[in-house]
Order: structure tokens, then C-alpha cells, then sequence
């Protein structure tokens, strides 16, 4: 096993290099912002370490911030070949991180996020709503805050320029210009009576078709992937809530490594009510059903690799666990020379009929409001399961003609879009990073993804949570949305 080092995600903002201006005037105006506010001092804090399944994972105190500057770049703080380690953070900036330590388990994010019941913490609130209402409306005031604030004072360079950049939400929003020529041409604009009508609930055949063939290619499957294996929802939050609660019975949960994105929480809690296990469990007595993991990896950047993955994939087996594969980064890898591999690539699957792929439009193409995702898996009953829960995820007709035609034109896709696509991403990237070396931010960075993290712990005075997030304000009431390090605990 390889002994990795990671440290805990303490003031570790997330920081999008894909802003919602020009990077230029972009990272000028947040330049500006991040100074104006009174700054803080560094911390530390101490626990016991999350488990990342067999491998032995040794963490050091670290608080970082992962920080979006328009197209989500994440940076890991894991060592792998090629990558930057802790270590090599002090030299390239001057700035010594703290020695080893080990953190004591937030109590109360445990049982919302964990294994408690979270129903119990919220039995005075909104005494009109159900259990269930409380759980939901607690999510939406308190995880959604900073979003809902953004959405209403968006910043525009002309409309709104004293207006909130958002460098926190993982979207790119660096092709518009590709995709609005391409969403537009005659094919896209087709009518006939079936794309009016209630459709198959998987999708329609003709949009299966596309994806098979789509994946097949783009995955480099050793053989044909087959369109009955597929069933198209309105992203990949339904899909996680699709699975969590075809898969697991309420009060169960599925396993993570970590940090990881903290929305998957939300998505298997609020239907399924299932849990996300990334804490040792046996004193918790509960029933662990599956293995979550995320190739490109959000929030950090790190590519599995074939042998990890069927590490990963013979574990689950062994213990009879199903393994959800979110590879919806897997067409915004950069760097060529980091060889990523889809879980389909592989040659054999220890169990195929318990791993299960999911992919979207929303980051590889930059369509997050479009709502379109995939499943595919082998599994005939968790396919039929999922698509009798597509009668409330399920996708337009006009939308699936859409995709249809979009994912057929691999000419486009790979000689105008791609190249392009990971030609800006990769020029955001570099100038992001350049900007951070200037302002002395230490950084860690990946060749994947829309994610940079930066360190911020000199700007913290105590090690707590609550000065972690009274810096995350300093920076929204600043007018910079950034994404907290607790948000991916």
C-alpha cells in the first residue's frame, strides 16, 4: 500500500479560475477586495484522521481554501508523482507548515453529515414542516448561503461591476462562445410528435444510442458499451440521490474518501436518507452498502490510476460493495502527460454488476444549467430501479433530441471543442497560478479539474472552524464568493 500524506482542509478555499469576467479585470478586482479586509493570523487543531480505505493515510495540520476563479480548479494536498508536496509548498514559498497533528471530530457535523440522526437537531424549527421539511430547509438556509447570496447580487462587468465574483461554484464558463454556435445550427432545432410526448423513463433509444456510442469512444472501452445499460436523468445530483436510495435502506451509508465535494451529502441524505461514512464506524454500528469515488477527484485534482482503481474495485468486491464511479470531469483533463483512464477502459471489472458510472454535460462541456446525466451499469435491476425514479428527474424531449445530436459530433467534440476547451483551461490555470505566486499565496496544483487550493492560514488568528468561517464572510461581504475547506471535511 502507498503511504500518502493529506492534510486536513482547514482554510482551504476553493478558488475558480473561470471567473465570471475576464481573468484579467477578474483577478484585479478580487486582488483588490482581498486586500480591504483586516487579515487574521495562523492556527492549528488536532483529531483523529479519516480513513481512505486500504491505504494508511498520515495527515498533517493544514487550512486551506479551495478557490474557483471561474472554472473550478482543485488542487490536493496528496503526493503523487508529478505533484507538489507539502514539503515542496515551503520551499517554492517561503511559508513553513505546521508540524503533524491529529483533529478532534466535530460532534455535531458527525451526526448531520455522518452517522446520527439529523433530524433530531432541528425538532424546534419550522414546527409546519415535517422531518424530513426541516432537514431540507436547514440545508437550503444554512449549506446554500453563500450561493443564494451571490444569485442576488451577481457581479456584470456592465449590469452589476460592484457586484459578488463568484469564485466558488465548479463551473466553466470559458466556451461559451463554442457552444452557443454549436447549440444553435439546424440540427439542434428539431419538433416531432415523440419529443412531445411521455418518453421511455430511461431516456429515449435514440439518445441511449448516442451515449453508448459517446462513452464507448470517449471512455476507450475494450468493447461496445450497449444502450440498454443506460439511463439518462437531469444531472448527477439526481443521480446520486437516484442510487443512494435504490441501493441503500435509510440509515445506511456509503463510504467516501476525503475531502470530498460536500453537495454529495445533500444529494444521498434529502431522498435516500443515507449517509456519507468518512469516520471510523465501529462503535456506530452502521451498515455500510457502497463506495463513492470521484475520477478526476473533486475537490483535489488527482487522477486514479488503472492499478488504483482496481485496488479500489477489488476492496469493494471482497465486501460485497457497490461502486458509484463520478467521472464528470473526465474530459477536462489538460495535462496530457497525467494518462487518465475511465473505469470502462478497464479490462475486466472484479464486479461489473456493482459498479456503476455516472458522467454529465455540466463540467466537461460547460453546461451545468442544462441538466443532463448519465448512468451506465451493467446491472439490469439498478437500471429499471433508477428509471422508475426518472418520472421526477427525468429530461425533455427537445433537450434529448439536443444531447443526441451534441454527442454524436465527435468531430466537433474532439477537433474544435476539446482542444480548445483544454487549451483555456490550461492558459486560466497558469495565469491563476502566477497571480498566487505574486501575492505570496502558497498553492497546490493539478492538471485536472477547475480547482486550485490555497493555503490562507496566515489570515486565521484561532483553530476553529468558526474562525474559518469568519474569514469565508470577511471575503462575502467583500463582494468574493470562495468555497470553505469545511465544505469538502
Amino acid at each position: 500500500m502507498v503511504s500518502t500524506t493529506l492534510p486536513y482542509p482547514f482554510c482551504l478555499f476553493r478558488l475558480l479560475f473561470l471567473a465570471d469576467c475576464a481573468l484579467p479585470p477578474t483577478w484585479a478586482v478580487m486582488e483588490q477586495k482581498v486586500c480591504s479586509f483586516n487579515v487574521l493570523t495562523p492556527w492549528g487543531v488536532s483529531g483523529p484522521p479519516p480513513p481512505r480505505f486500504a491505504k494508511q493515510i498520515k495527515l498533517r495540520e493544514s487550512f486551506w481554501v479551495p478557490i474557483c476563479i471561474s472554472y473550478h480548479f482543485y488542487q490536493t494536498l496528496t503526493e503523487h508523482p508529478g505533484s507538489a508536496s507539502s514539503q515542496d509548498m515551503d520551499n517554492a514559498y517561503g511559508v513553513s507548515l505546521p508540524g503533524e497533528c491529529l483533529r478532534k471530530p466535530d460532534r455535531k457535523r458527525l451526526k448531520l453529515y455522518g452517522v446520527g440522526d439529523p433530524v433530531a437537531m432541528f425538532s424546534s424549527d419550522s414546527s409546519c414542516l415535517s422531518s424530513r421539511g426541516r432537514v431540507s430547509k436547514w440545508f437550503w438556509d444554512s449549506a446554500e448561503e453563500g450561493y443564494r447570496t451571490y444569485h442576488m447580487d451577481e457581479y456584470d462587468e456592465e449590469k452589476n461591476p460592484s457586484g459578488i465574483i463568484n469564485l466558488g461554484t465548479s463551473e466553466n464558463k470559458l466556451c461559451f462562445d463554442l457552444l452557443s454556435r454549436r447549440l444553435t445550427q439546424n440540427d439542434m432545432l428539431h419538433v416531432e410528435p415523440s419529443l412531445l410526448q411521455y418518453p421511455d423513463w430511461r431516456g429515449h433509444l435514440f439518445l441511449r444510442e448516442e451515449v453508448a456510442k459517446f462513452l464507448s469512444f470517449y471512455c476507450k472501452s475494450p468493447a461496445p458499451l450497449k444502450p440498454e445499460n443506460v439511463v439518462v436523468l437531469n444531472g448527477c445530483a439526481s443521480l446520486f440521490s437516484a442510487l443512494a436510495t435504490v441501493l441503500c435502506e435509510a440509515g445506511e451509508a456509503l463510504l467516501i474518501p476525503t475531502p470530498y465535494y460536500g453537495a454529495i451529502t445533500q444529494h444521498v441524505y434529502l431522498y435516500g436518507n443515507v449517509r456519507l461514512a468518512y469516520v471510523y464506524l465501529e462503535s456506530e454500528g452502521v451498515k455500510v452498502k457502497g463506495l463513492i469515488l470521484i475520477n478526476p477527484q473533486n475537490p483535489l485534482g488527482d487522477i486514479y490510476s488503472p492499478e488504483e482503481l482496481q485496488e479500489f474495485l477489488g476492496f469493494a468486491m471482497r465486501h460485497q460493495l457497490h461502486v458509484i464511479m463520478d467521472e464528470v470531469y473526465m474530459l477536462s483533463v489538460f495535462e496530457e502527460s497525467l494518462g487518465y483512464r475511465s473505469v470502462l477502459s478497464l479490462e475486466r471489472l472484479p464486479d461489473p454488476q456493482r459498479t456503476h458510472l455516472m458522467w454529465a454535460t455540466s463540467k466537461d462541456f460547460g453546461m451545468s444549467g442544462l441538466r443532463f446525466g448519465i448512468l451506465y451499469t451493467e446491472n439490469q435491476h439498478v437500471a429499471t430501479a433508477v428509471a422508475s425514479l426518472c418520472r421526477y428527474h427525468g429530461l425533455s424531449g427537445l433537450v434529448q433530441h439536443q444531447m443526441a445530436q451534441l454527442l454524436r459530433d465527435h468531430d466537433w467534440i474532439s477537433q474544435v471543442y476539446l482542444p480548445e476547451n483544454h487549451a483555456r483551461l490550461k492558459a486560466a490555470h497558469t495565469y491563476v497560478s502566477e497571480e498566487l505566486r505574486a501575492l505570496g499565496i502558497p498553492f497546490v496544483s493539478r492538471g485536472a479539474g477547475f480547482f486550485i487550493w490555497v493555503d490562507l492560514r496566515k489570515y486565521l488568528r484561532r483553530g476553529t472552524f468558526e474562525e474559518e468561517g469568519l474569514l469565508w464572510r470577511q471575503f462575502l461581504d467583500n463582494k468574493v464568493l470562495l468555497s470553505c475547506g469545511k465544505t469538502f471535511e
